[in-house]
């Protein structure tokens, strides 16, 4: 290599780290946009996968997620801090929860082949998630425990009481896996579920969906209920404060 031809790779060389640093920059604006605007990346995923519940597996490997911090009146309550990932299929969409627990509420003799009703009422992660933009308030409510329970409900929230009018009777085709940690108390939950059960369109990059996502823990007096979007009542059931989930590539 000649003198002249290395001199001009070194006039080159702030051009090219220009273009990383510009690159760079514009990766860390698209995800910062999204999170300032409520928006939930769902990744891509060319084969599905049974439900592992290990934020460490190839599936999930790498995948950014959002985290669930604070209480659904509005107040941050980090100690309680979740994160939550997301992957899409033509067929199906997952969501990978992960948090600390100070102790487990549970329901005795879990059933996890039979959906559990009034799941809520103990420890649980929750997606409320809807493609109809035109009607908010229609929606499915999927919820898994640290036990592997599971329950799934098609929701209409301008009737009283929702989830309390049979909407346990609609079935999703869900499954869930859930893992609790050793050694430190923390625990880890997977949903699968068809995302015809929530959209008819094919699924593709670029569709959005309405979606919240919530966490509940401990008991009455204690009960702590968290949410990605506060809805500043104790109340889920307000579509009107609903985020955005964006199938990407």
């Amino acid at each position: 290599m000649n003198a002249n031809h290395r001199g001009a790779e070194r006039d080159r060389e702030p051009e090219f780290k220009m273009r990383s640093i510009i690159a760079f920059i514009l990766v860390i604006s698209v995800y910062q946009a999204a999170q300032d605007e409520a928006v939930f990346l769902s990744y891509y995923a060319e084969k599905d996968a049974e439900p592992s519940a290990d934020p460490g597996s190839p599936f999930w490997t790498g995948i950014q997620g959002v985290t669930i911090d604070r209480s659904i009146l509005g107040p941050a309550v980090p100690q309680y801090r979740a994160e939550v990932r997301s992957r899409w299929t033509k067929n199906n969409i997952y969501f990978l929860f992960a948090g600390p627990y100070q102790k487990l509420t549970l329901k005795s003799n879990p059933d996890t082949v039979k959906e559990t009703y009034r799941l809520w009422e103990k420890d649980c992660f929750e997606v409320y998630l809807g493609a109809d933009f035109e009607h908010i308030n229609r929606y499915r409510e999927f919820q898994m425990s640290p036990a592997g329970e599971f329950l799934d409900l098609d929701i209409d929230s301008s009737i009283p009481k929702p989830g309390f009018n049979g909407e346990q009777n609609w079935d999703a085709g869900m499954k869930v896996k859930a893992r609790i940690g050793e050694g430190r108390k923390f625990w880890y939950g997977e949903m699968k579920m068809p995302i015809a059960a929530v959209d008819s369109r094919p699924a593709a990059a670029g569709n959005e969906m309405r979606i919240n996502m919530f966490r509940q823990d401990d008991e009455p007096p204690n009960r702590k209920f968290l949410a990605w979007q506060v809805t500043g009542v104790w109340n889920p059931h307000h579509p009107d404060k609903f985020g955005i989930l964006r199938l990407v590539n």
